[in-house]
This record gives structure tokens, sequence and C-alpha cells, in this order.
């Protein structure tokens, strides 16, 4: 199984130069069967990570524009009426695919995000009253522009809790850029990307995952960091203890990631940050990731061991 690792890192390396650290937190989403928030600026390569790793897990790839005209039928699908057998067929909306990239997710109203919930939670949507399950593996990359608010839907806090992870992809250097335009001189990357990784596999790593062993001390340092949100001054809501859970799951897919079947300290400090931050509500228009960093800082390893 480390060899499909090692190879699915390879194949989105390919793809998108330079941004190691955010194809693991990609992919820790992925293996921890959770859901990955992208908060950028356009055209840092969002699409891009999306549409490889749906060609790298041989999956389906759907795209989604979210605009306030966005109906929940939208995206889950709709019954329609086929007047040649005189009955209400089915017709699937992107929902159904393996990798589904929501762009602009802030730009949806609260209903139909409140219907890309549901999928994301329940891996199933819910169309006049009947329930339908969607592909599996299932996975939402959601993008939302951290600059522009005019006319936008902020997510409820609910719903940034169904994210695993939250990620930004930042602007490459110089030299990453110039490796990009090279790659890009007589084709597009993704164009030529060819799956490493069946659906079947990656369901496979999935289950592997939940099997990494994470000690009862590890744990008391997870429950330490996410007390601390709900304790400190800067924070007016803290994590859920769906963080706690989340932070857990995210910690065992970074260290199996890693190569090991145990996870460490190390794995937790790592993904603390893109798992906590966007679940909690900073005072004063303070930064969540600044806030996490600074009780990474505060709150001792040993402390959780005595």
């Amino acid at each position: 199984m480390r060899d499909l690792i090692w190879a699915l890192t390879e194949n989105l390396g390919r793809t998108i130069v330079g941004k190691a650290d955010a194809i693991r937190l990609v992919l820790v989403a992925l293996l921890s069967g959770g859901h990955a928030l992208l908060e950028d600026v356009p055209g840092v390569g969002k699409t891009l990570l999306a549409k490889s790793l749906a060609r790298s897990i041989n999956g389906k790839f759907q795209r989604i524009q979210c605009t306030p005209d966005l109906l929940p039928s939208d995206v889950t699908g709709t019954n329609i009426w086929n007047p040649s057998s005189r009955e209400f067929e089915f017709l699937p909306g992107p929902a159904f695919t393996n990798v589904l990239l929501a762009d602009e997710i802030n730009r949806a109203t609260p209903r139909t995000q409140s219907a890309l919930l549901e999928v994301m939670e329940e891996q199933q949507v819910t169309v006049d009253g009947e329930a339908r399950a969607v592909p599996k593996p299932f996975f939402v990359i959601a993008t939302q522009n951290p600059i522009e608010y005019q006319g936008t839907f902020p997510l409820p806090e609910a719903q940034m809790d169904r994210f695993t992870v939250s990620l930004s992809l930042g602007y490459p250097t110089a030299a990453e850029e110039l490796q990009m335009l090279q790659r890009q001189n007589s084709s597009t990357p993704v164009d030529e990307l060819q799956p490493c990784i069946s659906l079947e596999e990656v369901s496979q790593l999935q289950s592997l995952c939940r099997g990494v062993k994470v000690t009862q001390e590890l744990q008391n340092y997870m429950i330490d960091l996410v007390r601390a949100t709900r304790e400190d001054e800067e924070i007016s809501l803290g994590v859920s203890p769906r963080g706690t859970v989340a932070l857990q799951k995210a910690t065992q897919a970074l260290a199996f990631l890693a190569g090991r079947d145990y996870a460490i300290p190390d794995d937790v400090k790592f993904v603390t940050p893109h798992v906590l931050s966007h679940r909690l509500i900073p005072t004063g228009g303070r930064q969540g990731k600044i806030i996490i960093e600074r009780l990474l800082r505060s709150v001792p390893v040993e402390k959780s061991a005595n």
C-alpha cells in the first residue's frame, strides 16, 4: 500500500508544482473520509488540483460554479417527466461523482449550501423524499475567495464543521512559476495524467487509516488543544466535539501517509492549524490559524502524559 501512496503523491506533483504540503493535506482529507476547503484567490491551481486528483484515482470529476441563483436540484439532481414511459425519471446532478469541486461555495444561497451539506455528511441526496446514495469514494473540494465578500453568503458553523481541513495553495515562487510555464510549453500536464490508483484501492486505504494506532496520551493532547479553544479569550466559539474526532482522523491519515501504523505528536501539530482554525470563531477579526499556532506553543505534550 505504501507504493500506492507514493504513486498518488508523485502523480499530483506532476501538475501541482511546489505545493507538497497542500498535496499532503488534501490527501489527508481524502484518506480520512472527509472533505477539503481551499481558501485562495483565483488562478492558483485549485481546479487543477481537483482535476488531477480525480484523474489519478481514475474517478469521475464534476464542477459546480456556485452562484446565488444555483438551486439545490442543480447539485443533487431532479425527477423529470418522461412522456414515453409516462413516469418520472431521476436525472442525477453533479453530486453523483467521486471528486466534486464546489467553486466559490460562499456565493451559493444557504438553501443550496444545505443541500451540499447533506451529501457531504450523509453520502446521499434526498429528492422528493427518496434517498439516493452517491458513488464511493465521494470527496468534495470547496473553494472560497478570502478577499471578495460582496454578494456572498458566509458558510455557517455547521457547514464549516463538515470540512476536515482548510488550506491555501498561495502564489508560487519565481522558480516554481518558471517550472510551471516550461511544463505547459507544448501540452497541458493534467491532460496527460494517467490513473495510478483505483477507486477500490482508495477505499482500502481509507479503511487502513482507521487502523492507525493513537495512544491515550496522544488523545489527551488533542483534547487539551480542543478544550483550549473553548477557554481562550480571543475565541468566542470554540471547536466542537466533531472537530476533536476530525483531528484524530486527520492525524491517523497523516501518520499513514508517512508510512507509519502509529501516530506521533508531530502529526497532531502539523494538522491542527488546518483542522481546527476554520471551526472556531475568533473575536475582534483575529485570524484563526494564528490563534491555533499560539495554542500549540502553550499546550505542552507532556501535560497530557501525566
